[in-house]
This record gives structure tokens, sequence and C-alpha cells, in this order.
């Protein structure tokens, strides 16, 4: 007697909770995935977005022309923008209420830079803990359908008076099937988050780095009585 040990015919003569363990892990799999492409593009259009406007910000543009515009593309503007917009916006309100101590003006500035940072660095890693959980999760799902699917295979086995590696085997690839889906599972999500923290703390060093280089900027026109040029 010849058996099928081709994966859809192992998963069709499988118990019904391999089965489901299997869909979960291809589930899982189908949303990890859908995760990854969406925050590949993401990180990649927020890149090319800091570039730009950090290249436009150290090109020696003044500081209100560069607020008029974050101020208009704040959606659609980099992570960059909206923290430089924020940092201004307090600026130039502590300003309006004649504020004259430069400590109080420089401190609430970051204040609201330092927030603005917050917001942005918990939006790119949105999806994150979902990556991880698939990473770290998924196999020890697809083991306990492998455990299920043995335990299955040898009850069924119990009542058959012999006892040969034909008849042991359909049942025990059946079994194994769901650890090597919960290991497809698990791997690229893996490798993703590994990879998004990566590019997602080096966005977030240049971001940090603006914030004090801006500072260090307002402070300078503090002592020289303006806020229009860097």
């Amino acid at each position: 007697m010849t058996h099928d040990f081709s994966i859809v015919s192992l998963l069709l003569n499988a118990s019904w909770v391999v089965q489901a363990v299997v869909l979960l892990l291809l589930t899982l799999s189908v949303i990890s995935w859908a995760a990854i492409f969406r925050k590949l593009f993401a990180l990649k259009r927020v890149k090319a977005l800091t570039e730009d406007f950090e290249r436009d910000f150290w090109s020696g543009s003044s500081l209100n022309d560069l607020y008029a515009g974050a101020t208009q593309n704040a959606r659609q503007g980099s992570p960059m923008e909206r923290i430089f917009a924020s940092g201004m916006r307090e600026y130039l309100k502590l300003r309006e209420r004649r504020i004259g101590d430069s400590g109080a003006l420089l401190d609430g500035a970051r204040r609201a830079m330092r927030a603005s940072y917050q917001r942005e660095l918990d939006a790119m890693e949105v999806n994150l803990a979902f990556l991880a959980s698939v990473g770290s999760v998924s196999p020890y799902v697809g083991l306990f359908g492998t455990v299920w699917g043995i335990m299955h295979a040898f009850t069924g086995l119990a009542s058959l008076t012999q006892v040969t590696l034909a008849t042991v085997a359909p049942g025990i690839a059946e079994a194994l099937v769901a650890t090597a889906i919960g290991l497809f599972a698990a791997i690229p999500a893996v490798v993703a988050y590994n990879r998004f923290a990566h590019d997602i703390d080096r966005v977030a060093n240049r971001l940090e780095t603006f914030i004090e280089e801006f500072s260090n900027i307002l402070h300078r026109n503090l002592g020289a009585g303006t806020a229009s040029g860097h």
C-alpha cells in the first residue's frame, strides 16, 4: 500500500486539531506578511521624507518659512518635520506671551518636541509587537499541533496487531507538517522584526540628533534676538 505524502494530502488526512492549528498558523502568516509589506513601505517613505526635510532645513531657509510649510504639510510630512513644527509652535506661543526667560522658552520648545518625538516613535512601532508575537509563538503552536497529531496517530495504532514503519509514517508525517508551517510563519516575522527594529532605531537617533541641533539653533537665535533664521 502506497501513501500520498504531499502536504495537501497529509493535511486533508490529519486530525481536526492539526488542521485547526495549521489554519491558524497560515492565517497568522498571511497577516504578518501584510504587516511586513505595510511597514516596509511606510519606513521607506519615512526615510525619504526625512531626508527631504533635513536637506531643506540645512539649505538656509528661514525657520518661519519652514514652519509655514510644515504646518500646511502636517499629515503628509516626515516625523522630523512634525517634530520641528511642534517645537517651533510652542516657541512662538511662549514668545507671544512675552516670556523673556530664554531657559523657559527652550524648555517649552524641547518638551513639545519630545512629546511629538514619542508620538512619532509610537506610530513607527505599530505592528512590531504583533510580528514579535508571531515569531515567538508560532513554533510552539506548531509544536502543539505536532504533539497532538503524534498522540492521535499512536492512539489509532493501538488497535493494530502488527505495526510497521509503513503504518506509522503517515500519521507522524501529518503531525510534523504543523511544526513546519509554524516555522514557516515564525521565521519571516522574526527576520522582519529585527530589521524594522534596527531601522526604527536609526530613524529615532536621527530625530533625537535633530532635536538637539534645533534646540541649539533656537538658543543662538535667542541670543541674537530673532527666530527667523539659522
